[in-house]
């Protein structure tokens, strides 16, 4: 007698359902039966107090990135006025003009990087930016 290895549906729970793993991540993945699973995007949501110093960080980064990349950057100017926005009001003393121009940057700013190599860098950035105005 011959018995098959077949699987049955309900053993495999969420088959062919989506995932989020959290973090950011858009490389394919295996699911623990071998399957490979694409077009898996994980997201990070920031969720209570960012503190300025991350946010002073991500911002570090996302100049570096800026100027690793600057060749394939169509607004590299734009993006590095708003770099210099963000540094000045995290310094700025009224916090109203602070937010206000934060909230610019914030609004602005993923469209400028959607679609480039440094988009991953300038949505970590607002998703700071946004969790420390909160």
């Amino acid at each position: 007698m011959i018995v098959g290895r077949g699987r049955r549906e309900e053993e495999l729970p969420g088959h062919g359902s989506g995932i989020h793993v959290g973090g950011t991540n858009n490389a394919p993945i295996q699911n623990v039966v071998g399957q490979n699973i694409s077009h898996v995007y994980q997201h990070a949501s920031v969720q209570g107090a960012v503190d300025i110093e991350a946010v002073r960080g991500l911002l570090t980064s996302f100049r570096a990135e800026i100027d690793r990349n600057e060749g394939t950057l169509d607004h590299a100017a734009a993006l590095r006025a708003m770099t210099d926005t963000v540094d000045a009001s995290l310094s700025a003393p009224d916090p109203q003009v602070r937010a206000g121009a934060l909230r610019g940057v914030v609004q602005a700013l993923p469209a400028l990087v959607a679609g480039t190599v440094v988009e991953q860098g300038g949505e970590a950035l607002v998703h700071a930016i946004a969790g420390w105005l909160s």
